[in-house]
């Protein structure tokens, strides 16, 4: 591993029930797919990337580019919920277990917006404060999608599986949390779209209008 690089987990298996159950990470934003945005942004800051799966079906791996940056980007591993049906936080239990390093960047794989730059410093802020989890909060609240993790956080996340209390929220009061507040997002661009996700179709469209827009 890469000195105080944490692992990355890209939760990719959800139902997607809201969305026809299709596989988000191969929506296309301007012709690529969301998980090839994503592997671009976490790649220059781990050499461990998971791609977390609760469906065992087979995911559409983005192929590596020749000549460009994804040619030396960390080549994905799949890893499978070791508690199946538990949502993200069964994908947060699942990466935890599997992970090289000592922390997890935990990313929904329906967020094509997150920059290199904004990640990295979630990932300072993990080294630089006494806690466990690095989340941030936006106007919309929290974003624990999108939110690195330590090694700290399997133990209690295990008895949440057990116990069936899957809601992500509860675990950030159970452990130490330092919030990113929406005024430090704003550094690295317009949370709305930096924290953007597709749950529905519509979302979908209003992405796609906005990348339009901006391009």
């Amino acid at each position: 591993m890469k000195d105080n690089a944490p692992s990355a987990a890209i939760l990719a298996g959800g139902q997607a029930t809201r969305f026809g159950g299709r596989d988000k990470s191969a929506l296309l934003i301007s012709g690529r797919p969301i998980l090839d945005y994503q592997i671009a942004a976490l790649a220059p800051w781990t050499d461990d990337l998971m791609i977390v799966s609760d469906v065992r079906r087979p995911l559409v791996l983005p192929a590596r580019a020749v000549g460009d940056r994804a040619s030396v980007r960390p080549e994905p591993r799949i890893v499978h919920d070791l508690v199946p049906g538990c949502g993200p936080l069964g994908g947060l239990h699942a990466a935890l277990t599997a992970a090289r390093g000592n922390r997890v960047l935990l990313v929904a794989c329906d967020m094509p917006f997150l920059s290199p730059a904004f990640i990295g410093h979630l990932i300072d802020l993990s080294l630089a404060v006494e806690t466990d989890i690095v989340v941030p909060r936006s106007e919309r609240g929290y974003h624990p999608l999108c939110a690195v993790y330590s090694i700290a956080c399997l133990a209690p996340a295990a008895a949440r599986l057990a116990d069936g209390r899957l809601k992500m929220r509860e675990l950030l009061d159970a452990v130490r949390t330092h919030v990113m507040p929406v005024e430090e997002i704003r550094r690295f661009g317009d949370p709305d779209r930096l924290l953007a996700n597709v749950n529905t179709p519509a979302d979908y469209a209003d992405l796609e209008a906005l990348q339009s827009h901006e391009t």
